[in-house]
């Protein structure tokens, strides 16, 4: 199957053509390791959790190195590690705090059925030069120095764009147009005001390395260019992360490493996942609308967290609703229902599915294909309806779901409600016919059946229909 992807930086669908068909590389921006995760954190996660199952999938497991690194050095953490330990040595502290941090990260991914990245680096173990030659920070700003494109100045050392002719080409932001404001912090020392720092000084009151410059710690962009050379060498296939990198971050990504390699590219494609809003409105703990992916955990199966966040394609924004959670759960107990607790191997993925995914990840797509496979199932012979839920379950595993049997899922989601659907219609169907010759006493009985079994009926002019209640 052909496989097409959007790139930012040309701004076009593109047939992907790994460097290395035996090596595909993919780097993905991780959290900075300083409080839980929200739900905003979690799209990039399980979009490129999807394309890396996905190119598993077109070029084999053993052959795929996906790459997300874990932001270990920041202010906001050097302000948590004070806070919640006061009494310890500052970088005691904040190991204490990252390597907390990082493990309710782990957990939480893991609980929306997210596989673990092929390597995940931390930044601080990429800062000097290392023993074992791969990339580090340190050199490559001695690199940019040495070719031109940095400068010390007012204890920093700065990147240089004007020595960077199609510098914000990925953005679209011309040098001339990028005026002194909130995004671009405005320096005497510097020689233009879009400067931005590779090295700066620390306090004795700060986390810091030695380096030629004096001690201090690396800017926020320098550890992904490190980071991804040291695992996926000067260029690679894919850099992905969130719409809000774009600029500055992945835009500086690029001139680092393009200027310290003397390459004409970083990444061949590069791909942004769209924003997510909370009931309509931008996430803000000021709205009351902040919700981490532990909160949601806690009272949502993972399953049904996934289902909805890709039921919007990665490209747009999304909208995180109750509503949208509940019919995303009902979709995910009925397919669990269909699939049951068959161990047997599964089927061969659906080929409209496998295509739809191949077109730039058309997961609203493929969500639409296997609502259609499910339906099949109704009025099938018994071979029919087995090959209808192998090939089920194999597609949707593409997706990270129904990779479960019924009782795994049910068992690991304990406040998860799943209900026959056959069931389910046939007692509706008893029901109408109950109320149809008057007999309300058994359509009455028929009600409290279903209530027990955590369904909800709605009766209207248009028939009656249900939901699982929560």
């Amino acid at each position: 199957m052909e496989l097409r992807l959007y790139d930012t930086l040309t701004k076009e669908k593109r047939v992907f053509t790994p460097l290395d068909p035996a090596n595909v590389r993919m780097y993905v921006c991780g959290p900075t390791v300083y409080d839980f995760a929200h739900i905003g954190n979690a799209r990039p996660v399980i979009v490129f959790d999807v394309l890396f199952r996905l190119l598993r999938h077109l070029y084999g497991e053993n052959h795929v190195t996906y790459v997300r690194n874990i932001t270990d050095v920041d202010d906001k953490i050097n302000d948590r590690a004070a806070r919640d330990f006061p009494g310890l040595p500052l970088n005691e502290a904040i190991r204490k705090v990252t390597e907390k941090t990082a493990n309710q990260f782990h957990a939480d991914v893991a609980g929306l059925g997210s596989s673990p990245p092929t390597v995940e680096p931390r930044a601080t173990d990429f800062v000097l030069p290392r023993v074992d030659g791969k990339a580090d920070m340190v050199t490559l700003i001695k690199q940019l120095i040495a070719r031109g494109h940095a400068y010390e100045a007012g204890g920093e050392v700065l990147f240089d764009v004007q020595s960077m002719p199609d510098y914000g080409a990925l953005s679209g932001r011309r040098l001339d147009e990028q005026l002194a404001g909130a995004r671009v912090a405005v320096d005497a020392h510097k020689k233009n005001p879009a400067d931005f720092v590779l090295w700066k000084l620390s306090s004795e009151h700060e986390p810091g390395w030695d380096s030629p410059w004096g001690r201090g710690r690396p800017g926020w962009h320098i550890e992904c260019s490190a980071m991804s050379a040291a695992y996926l060498g000067k260029v690679f296939d894919i850099h992905g992360g969130g719409l809000d990198l774009i600029f500055p971050h992945h835009e500086n990504e690029i001139a680092q490493s393009r200027c310290a390699h003397g390459t004409a590219t970083m990444a061949n494609y590069w791909m942004h996942n769209g924003f997510l809003e909370v009931e309509g409105a931008k996430m803000s703990k000021s709205l009351g609308n902040f919700v981490t992916i532990r909160e949601l955990l806690n009272d949502w199966p993972g399953e049904a967290l996934r289902f909805n966040m890709l039921k919007t394609h990665y490209r747009s924004p999304i909208d995180w609703t109750l509503r949208g959670l509940e019919e995303s759960k009902r979709v995910v107990d009925s397919w669990y229902d269909i699939v049951g607790d068959d161990t047997q191997a599964m089927g061969g993925a659906d080929e409209e599915v496998l295509s739809l995914l191949g077109d730039d990840l058309n997961t609203s797509g493929v969500i639409t294909r296997l609502h259609a496979i499910a339906s099949g199932r109704s009025g099938a012979s018994g071979s029919v309806q087995n090959e209808i839920k192998r090939t089920l379950k194999a597609s949707a595993t593409l997706l990270g779901l129904l990779s479960k049997t019924k009782r795994e899922y049910v068992e690991s989601n304990p406040k998860a409600v799943t209900v026959n659907k056959t069931a389910v219609d046939a007692l509706i169907a008893d029901r109408t016919a109950a109320r149809a010759r008057k007999d309300f006493k058994e359509s009455d009985r028929i009600r409290d059946e279903l209530a027990a079994m955590g369904v909800v009926i709605k009766d209207s002019k248009e028939g009656t229909t249900w939901e699982v209640a929560r």
